[in-house]
């Protein structure tokens, strides 16, 4: 793929072999399950050995309408990332202001955070709530090919969000769905996100895969029983394995590093959208227990 000018500063990339989850080829009923702690999904899902090619050498390369990803510097204030109350008074206003600097976005309304860790929650998840909901917590990192958003759940976002942040505003021309995402435990982390460039993807490989809040899974036939209006709710995009896929990381990232990926843009004349997925490293030695932190935003273009 890399055959332009821009790109062939891609081939001496630094590559090892990662496993990559992806939906099998058949035809599914495919839904995310979340609960405290825990996620599962249905349909058949298998790992394929795919090329990851590590980034950060080049660092600078990668930007938002070519690839749909980017890494970025920021400073943040907040002193302790596992602390709820210390996130929640800092942290959205410093993505905020943040993602408008690197996207050139008039403003960006954010709308929540959550952490993930490749630790063993399994005592978290056996610790069973009543009414739990998807943020401000602490998750397992997620292990397929993905995409938070499908196109019909990007365009809701941007239309609800604007009208909650915006009332009464000019309206906008763009919109875009962000992840902010950091790594705040020391490198090299042992679960890190890998990055698909959006322009290798095929088109015939996706699946939208229906989001489910529970407070307990359910089992057997249930998990995938109709359920009305089904269509009409918040899904993610799931991938198939395609050859054509070009999957990226940044090695040994720190405190200080930040990712910036599209779930959605609205704009198609650009890459407007980015899979991916955690990955576990064992390409560098000594690797460590990853922590990060990842808040969902919608930048606007008025």
């Amino acid at each position: 793929m890399a055959t332009d000018g821009q790109d062939r500063i891609e081939d001496d990339a630094r590559t090892a072999q990662a496993l990559i989850r992806y939906l099998g080829d058949g035809d599914y009923v495919t839904r995310r399950y979340v609960s405290q702690g825990a996620e599962i999904n249905t349909g058949d899902y298998s790992d394929h050995v795919m090329p990851m090619r590590d980034g950060m050498p080049i660092r600078d390369h990668f930007t938002l309408d070519r690839h749909g990803f980017m890494i970025g510097r920021h400073r943040s204030a907040v002193a302790d990332f596992d602390d709820r109350a210390e996130v929640d008074a800092k942290y959205n206003a410093e993505v905020a202001e943040a993602v408008r600097a690197l996207s050139g976005a008039s403003f960006v309304a954010v709308q929540g955070w959550m952490r993930r860790t490749s630790a063993d929650l399994s005592e978290r998840a056996a610790q069973k709530v009543a009414g739990y909901q998807h943020s401000g917590g602490l998750q397992p990192q997620a292990g397929e090919a993905h995409i938070d958003y499908n196109p019909r759940t990007g365009e809701a976002a941007g239309a609800r969000m604007y009208a909650s942040h915006r009332p009464g505003g000019p309206g906008f021309t763009r919109h875009c769905c962000f992840s902010f995402w950091r790594t705040y435990s020391p490198g090299p982390q042992d679960w890190p996100l890998g990055m698909m460039d959006g322009r290798s993807i095929v088109g015939d490989e996706l699946a939208s895969n229906t989001l489910f809040v529970v407070d307990e899974f359910p089992e057997g036939a249930a998990l995938t029983a109709p359920v009305a209006g089904e269509d009409e709710m918040i899904a993610a995009t799931i991938l198939r394995k395609r050859d054509a896929h070009r999957w990226w990381y940044f090695s040994n990232m720190d405190r200080d590093d930040v990712l910036l990926f599209k779930f959605y843009d609205s704009d198609h004349s650009v890459t407007w959208r980015c899979p991916h997925t955690a990955f576990h490293d064992t390409s560098l030695a000594n690797t460590q227990t990853r922590n990060s932190i990842e808040v969902r935003c919608v930048a606007f273009w008025e």
